[in-house]
């Protein structure tokens, strides 16, 4: 069950900035939370309604052209999964797909968030749900953004899966460091990027946190107990619940969108055109405004 906090002084102790984070890339304050032997660091901007986004495999800084859209109308909470970004671990094993859905269940608890909607991206997608099983009413909506939440079939993404979750591409990336070469390209975050800001978003994936990154994948594939209990709740409590969905237009291989439609007939769909698999980072305008009229349009007037 999710808690709240009493001691929410928590929020109050910030995360040391590390010297390749400047200020100018990153123009918010981070604060630790404590979470199963890791100290999560844990982002706010703005005011209003809560969105807590999530995502699970790179780090938090994929969020921050799109926070500094809607921070003017919404308070938004976003924070590094276990073994990601400026999260730091004292666990000496692998995270798993269970430790960053207990991550989202402390900084629910931590934050006391109540009313909140919550705005998925990729593994960010099971995670999130997992999470919010144990509390469903205190969730208002969900923007899944090129995300899934349910079991991973068919053997195109099941294979794609086992491939960057194998030991040999994750070795391979530890050697060549080719993972956030990619993701910080136009392809990925950086199509609106400048260079320094892509360095930035490359130091913040080091070794561990691409080591991080291919071992939540490799359990994406296998933790049936997380799916079930993802499956339960998107078929009970969360049904009814506001969805949007958006997606690249270049990017939706598995026909994610089309099965959020089955799951939520209601749901309002957008498109990023050319997008890719980072659609916060490709048309953060864009993004930002479907959010913002989703949620005033099916979400406000609800509760």
């Amino acid at each position: 069950m999710i808690a709240g906090d009493a001691n929410r002084s928590v929020r109050f102790r910030p995360v040391s900035r590390p010297d390749w984070l400047p200020q100018s890339a990153w123009p918010f304050d981070t604060f630790a939370v404590e979470a199963n032997g890791s100290t999560l660091a844990v982002t706010e901007a703005g005011t209003g309604p809560a969105l807590l986004l999530v995502h699970v495999g790179t780090w938090s800084f994929l969020w921050r052209d799109l926070v500094t859209r809607l921070s003017s109308d919404f308070r938004c909470i976003f924070f590094d999964a276990p073994g990601s970004g400026q999260t730091s671990d004292r666990s000496p094993y692998p995270p798993t797909m269970e430790d960053a859905a207990r991550a989202v269940t402390t900084v629910i608890g931590a934050l006391d968030l109540r009313d909140f909607t919550l705005v998925a991206h990729d593994l960010g997608g099971p995670v999130s749900i997992a999470a919010v099983a144990e509390a469903p009413e205190r969730v208002r909506g969900i923007v899944a953004m090129n995300a899934f939440a349910w079991q991973p079939s068919g053997a195109a993404l099941r294979s794609m899966l086992a491939i960057m979750g194998s030991g040999f591409v994750r070795e391979l990336d530890m050697l060549t460091g080719f993972l956030p070469r990619i993701a910080s390209s136009p392809f990925g975050i950086g199509l609106h990027m400048d260079e320094a800001s892509r360095g930035v978003f490359r130091a913040g994936m080091d070794r561990r946190g691409r080591r991080s990154f291919h071992n939540y994948i490799r359990d994406a594939r296998r933790c049936n107990l997380l799916y079930a209990r993802v499956g339960r709740a998107l078929a009970g409590p969360l049904a009814q619940v506001p969805m949007l969905t958006i997606f690249g237009e270049r990017n939706d291989p598995f026909g994610f969108q089309k099965r959020w439609k089955e799951l939520f007939p209601d749901a309002r769909q957008a498109v990023v055109a050319r997008g890719n698999h980072f659609p916060m980072c490709d048309a953060p305008d864009f993004v930002a405004r479907e959010i913002r009229d989703w949620y005033q349009s099916r979400v406000a007037g609800r509760y």
